[in-house]
């Protein structure tokens, strides 16, 4: 019997993996299996981080609110400060509380002031 040749299909579908893990270091770029181990844990790694993202972000915004709050003695605590938000019914969240504590610290002092009447 002759020997049958593979087709391109699979070809096809290594190349595709290959230009996936193109900028992988040594063996994860050019050996196919270990391609397609590494494009999994890529791909967990990216996933898991989504999350960690969303979640380092709200920190760094309430650091930085509360470093703004107690520094200009706007209010005593950060916790404070939100619960009485939630109570007037302001609804801001905490990225727009933060650019505002940023950039406008005489507007977050207003929204106190709006706060404690």
């Amino acid at each position: 019997m002759t020997r049958i040749k593979r087709g391109y299909i699979a070809r096809r579908r290594r190349t595709k993996i290959r230009l996936f893990a193109s900028t992988f270091r040594g063996a994860h770029s050019r050996l196919t299996r270990t391609i397609t181990q590494q494009k999994i844990r890529a791909l967990v790694s990216a996933h898991r981080d989504r999350g960690r993202q969303k979640r380092d972000f709200r920190r760094l915004w309430i650091t930085r609110i509360n470093a703004v709050i107690r520094d200009t003695k706007v209010y005593f605590s950060y916790n404070r400060f939100i619960h009485n938000l939630y109570k007037k019914q302001l609804l801001l969240n905490r990225k727009i509380l933060a650019q505002i504590a940023i950039l406008n610290k005489s507007c977050l002092y207003m929204i106190s002031n709006e706060i404690i009447k």
